[in-house]
């Protein structure tokens, strides 16, 4: 394929990927449940498309102790802002036990691996392709992540800081599973940090107001 074609295909997948994903959390899922298969054929099919690999999607062990500890340092920095802010937020001293439960963990961190699959495997790869400008496409990818938790207050402003620098990260080492690691732990944070009544069990779209 011709890279004017690919460019097209980009472009497409940037636009397309997060507008169906808003449409799907915010109508689809009550009048179509069974349109999230649109979703998981998008992404291979475009994956087959521009004959990504498991390198380029980020899913190696080449990498995986150089992309760790670059992973960790940013994380240790986000995790211990959120610590901080739920002690000024008068958070719980103790994380209450079904948030840090084996199978409640195990489940999210699952849900964390297809998110950075559709975050950096997907968008941001796809944004790399279009915009030469590292930072610029990191934060583009955090603009439209942020975009896919609205209206939450809670999260949209984590996902944007989040999101950029899991973007900016795989940009540098691409490598998903200690983002998907990270992610886990950052969003368990979040939920500890603050009050409930803010962020409504980081619910998103229609959920978010289905809290009484």
């Amino acid at each position: 394929m011709s890279p004017r074609f690919l460019r097209i295909l980009a472009i497409v997948d940037v636009v397309g990927v997060p507008l169906f994903i808003e449409w799907y959390i915010w109508r689809l899922q009550f009048t179509a449940p069974r349109s999230w298969v649109v979703f998981a054929i998008w992404l291979p099919a475009s994956f087959a498309l521009r004959r990504d690999t498991f390198k380029t999607m980020g899913w190696r062990a080449d990498n995986l102790w150089p992309a760790t500890k670059q992973a960790a340092v940013a994380f240790a920095m986000m995790a211990a802002g959120l610590i901080l802010t739920g002690l000024a937020l008068h958070a719980p001293r103790h994380i209450p036990a079904h948030l840090v439960s084996l199978r409640r963990l195990w489940t999210y961190f699952a849900f964390c691996v297809l998110q950075q699959v559709a975050l950096n495997s997907f968008l941001n790869n796809r944004l790399m392709s279009l915009i030469r400008d590292r930072p610029l496409s990191s934060l583009l990818a955090g603009a439209i992540f942020a975009a896919c938790h609205w209206p939450n207050p809670v999260l949209v402003p984590l996902t944007l800081i989040g999101g950029t620098v899991m973007a900016w990260l795989f940009a540098r080492q691409r490598n998903i599973l200690p983002l998907a690691v990270g992610q886990a732990i950052l969003g368990t944070l979040a939920w500890w940090s603050f009050p409930l009544t803010w962020h409504h069990h980081l619910r998103v779209g229609p959920g978010y107001y289905l809290l009484r």
